[in-house]
């Protein structure tokens, strides 16, 4: 798959070389051609010197053959602007932008755009956004016995409790990250839409417990 990344600092580098080294191919996009020094010589994607939301330089870039589209720029306007360019005229479907402030999030939400605030941003949470490979370990007790996770959640389960989740899945919802923000589960509270699903849950049930999550409720559920 091909990827495309504005913006060459920490995050953006560190992604950039973390999806060359799991094979896929990427470019990189960043005003200042002394940025691309991050990516080292045995880097072997694209370095596109230009503006990330401009329809020329993302072209040169391989836009139209992007699977996934990240803006990590250090401009909240910026990201939000070419990552609303991705979506919306290059039709890239996986596309996240990275924002410093969090009181934008649910704006940004709302125009359809997946957004994760700089406090919990690294290079690792946007690959999860991009790439989805299931359920994501996070904490294991040391007997290894129980597992914290983040699990996919099929949309077909939004506006449904998030106790209905764990009774048809055999967990417990520790915690939702909803617009960058955790949140403890409280007395009815219900899955939305993006939000992101942690639980608890008996290590030998996790693979059962993470398909019955990623697929949409049974009748009646």
């Amino acid at each position: 798959m091909h990827f495309v990344i504005m913006g060459c600092g920490r995050v953006g580098s560190s992604l950039a070389l973390t999806v060359e080294q799991r094979g896929h191919s990427v470019a990189v996009v960043d005003q200042n051609a002394d940025a691309f020094r991050r990516l080292g010589p045995a880097f072997a994607g694209r370095r596109v010197t230009g503006v990330g939301f401009d329809h020329d330089t993302l072209v040169e870039a391989g836009i139209h053959e992007a699977h996934a589209f990240a803006a990590v720029s250090s401009g909240d306007n910026s990201n939000i602007l070419a990552a609303r360019v991705a979506r919306e005229k290059f039709d890239v479907e996986n596309v996240v932008a990275r924002i410093y402030d969090p009181g934008r999030a649910e704006v940004y939400e709302r125009l359809g755009i997946p957004t994760i605030a700089t406090v919990r941003w690294t290079a690792d949470q946007v690959l999860r956004r991009l790439v989805p490979e299931g359920a994501v370990s996070e904490f294991r007790d040391a007997s290894g016995r129980v597992v914290l996770v983040e699990v996919p959640v099929h949309e077909a389960w939004v506006g449904r409790p998030l106790s209905a989740l764990e009774a048809a899945a055999g967990v417990r919802v520790a915690y939702v990250t909803r617009l960058g923000q955790g949140l403890v589960p409280a007395k009815g509270m219900a899955y939305q839409e993006d939000d992101i699903v942690h639980v608890v849950v008996a290590d030998e049930r996790l693979a059962a417990a993470a398909a019955v999550l990623a697929a949409a409720p049974e009748e009646g559920a």
